[in-house]
């Protein structure tokens, strides 16, 4: 399969779906990376009276439309989270766990991520903190590592996890069942510091404290300027244009990403934009 691609969008939301319809449209080669469930926080809306055309719908049926409407046009989700947008000049690598895309453009709409950082993320990045546990299992053989989980999907990388550290401490920042091997520790504290000297050594939990080598946080999306090094945030947004242009060239973004009011007719307008100034950027390239 060619895994290169005009345009790759980063969210399933009503901005990086209206992107993907756009540039569709223009007939641009498109991947677009989301879940089933298109937008956690559109099916959560148990009212909508503000989307023009759908008056008192539920976040559910605006879903269901949405799904129909991407159905309709043969635009399909890629269900992989996306860990880090490298620019490379006139395109960009997309790292997707052990896979690699290339694009020419990229628009970003991943929303906003909820999530605070713990203290110590930032400055254990790179030094046994990650967002990826299949792609840095390896690292880890024969040691122990720490996974903090804020979704279900993270149950599937621990088992991987699992299969070659010593020792898996599983903390889930969710309720329900956990289908994890038996060889995995669940604990259900909540995390506050992570502690170190050149790299990680401690896991600070709101009881007690791990030992560990390597600690994992899977998250559901993870903040821009991590996703996308160098690019540039203004009041904990992606800084964006008119036209929805980023700092870096053929890096586009939409959405709650990019800025308030956070409202999901506004997101499907700024998806619009973005796709057709990704178009008009790609096809400018041509003509050059």
């Amino acid at each position: 399969m060619d895994n290169r691609y005009d345009i790759a969008i980063i969210g399933s939301g009503p901005a990086g779906l209206s992107a993907a319809v756009n540039a569709n449209i223009r007939n641009k080669s498109i991947i677009i990376f989301g879940n089933s469930e298109l937008s956690h926080k559109l099916v959560k809306a148990p009212k909508i009276n503000n989307y023009l055309g759908f008056h008192d719908v539920t976040g559910t049926e605006l879903k269901e439309k949405f799904q129909q409407h991407i159905e309709a046009m043969g635009i399909k989700l890629t269900s992989e989270k996306v860990n880090t947008v490298y620019a490379m000049g006139d395109y960009f690598v997309l790292q997707v766990n052990e896979k690699m895309y290339e694009a020419r453009a990229v628009i970003i709409a991943t929303g906003i991520e909820f999530t605070r950082p713990l203290k110590g993320e930032a400055e254990f990045l790179g030094k046994g903190v990650g967002y990826c546990a299949t792609c840095d299992a390896p690292l880890y053989k024969s040691k122990v590592v720490s996974i903090v989980a804020y979704s279900k999907e993270g149950e599937e990388e621990a088992n991987f996890v699992s299969e070659l550290a010593s020792r898996v401490y599983y903390i889930p920042m969710y309720k329900g069942e956990y289908k994890l091997n038996s060889n995995i520790h669940v604990i259900k504290e909540i995390p506050l510091e992570i502690l170190g000297g050149d790299k990680v050594e401690t896991l600070k939990l709101n009881n007690t404290e791990l030992a560990t080598d390597g600690i994992f946080l899977l998250k559901d999306s993870v903040a821009p300027d991590q996703l996308v090094p160098g690019l540039l945030i203004e009041e904990g947004h992606i800084k964006v244009d008119r036209s929805m242009k980023t700092n870096i060239e053929g890096c586009f973004a939409a959405g709650d990403c990019a800025g308030k009011p956070y409202q999901y007719l506004k997101s499907a307008g700024e998806g619009q934009v973005a796709a057709l100034s990704a178009v008009s950027y790609l096809d400018s390239k041509k003509q050059g």
